[in-house]
């Protein structure tokens, strides 16, 4: 994700304060409001409500985290959303001090109401406004596929991470919506529109260990699909739409033959991949622990 604002947006105890003295690299006043993704913070309220993969997604990665100490802290929950991994994480391990990151500030307000007694504040993936090896662990739950440079916002990760530190993290990889993408590539080809589909890439399995193993993690990596399914295509376009996620469908320019293109992709979705009423929206989850060298 891209754009940063390091202004707390919630102040907790000063007793916190004092467990993450130290963390951050730049006072609020020194830091310009970047622009941020407008789209996930309009539906920051509603996200939870469509968000079922995600969910999912956040009790897999809670079952693959390591047994943590005392001292494993402070833990910083980037791409927060509206705090469900948090809010679990918390709850699970209450003395650890929590900070909570996401680029939009809808979202960011919502997760520091959803875990109050966290440290909460917008701020970039590629770019964050803490200091070298500050914490001892990094949590992120479905957001580094929207990253463009994922190779660099790795290394962002282990700068921040002390030696030893852990990274632990899951991300929608390039098999997500994959009958999407077919139906829309084989859609522009049937409408003279090309072949090339307008939706977002998602990274490989491969393009993440690669990006670890240049960052300077080691790393244990696993890969499961998540399916969905819908009453049509307009109902999982829709349900896209709500929880912010435009990049992941299509990304398509006002005129007759683009909706010429969008009612023939629904019409071959439906008929090659529907089923007993249904539509299936498959999600390729990428999981990773990995240990900072």
């Amino acid at each position: 994700m891209a754009g940063c604002r390091s202004c707390p947006v919630y102040e907790p105890a000063a007793g916190f304060c004092d467990a993450v003295a130290g963390v951050f690299c730049m006072t609020p006043a020194e830091v310009a409001v970047r622009r941020v993704r407008q789209h996930f913070s309009r539906h920051a309220e509603e996200y939870d409500h469509y968000a079922m993969v995600q969910k999912s997604v956040v009790r897999r990665l809670l079952e693959l985290m390591p047994s943590l100490t005392a001292d494993a802290g402070p833990v910083l929950d980037l791409g927060t959303g509206t705090g469900e991994l948090a809010d679990r994480f918390s709850t699970l391990h209450p003395h650890l001090p929590l900070l909570l990151a996401d680029i939009a500030h809808g979202m960011t307000r919502h997760a520091a109401s959803s875990v109050p007694g966290a440290l909460a504040f917008d701020a970039d993936a590629a770019a964050l406004p803490l200091l070298d090896d500050c914490c001892g662990l990094v949590l992120s739950s479905s957001m580094y596929q929207w990253v463009n440079d994922l190779p660099g916002a790795f290394v962002e990760v282990g700068r921040i991470l002390r030696p030893g530190g852990l990274f632990v993290c899951a991300l929608f990889g390039a098999g997500t919506l994959r009958e999407l993408r077919t139906a829309h590539e084989q859609a522009l080809v049937e409408c003279g529109q090309g072949h090339a589909s307008h939706m977002q890439q998602f990274p490989t399995r491969e393009d993440v260990a690669a990006a670890l193993d240049a960052a300077g993690f080691a790393a244990e990596i696993e890969g499961n699909e998540e399916i969905e399914r819908h009453p049509d295509v307009a109902t999982l376009l829709h349900n896209l739409k709500r929880i912010g996620a435009q990049n992941a469908s299509l990304r398509r320019s006002p005129g007759l033959a683009e909706r010429r293109v969008t009612l023939r992709m629904m019409s071959l979705y439906a008929e090659r991949f529907g089923g007993d009423g249904t539509i299936p929206a498959s999600y390729e989850v990428i999981c990773m622990v990995a240990r900072k060298l």
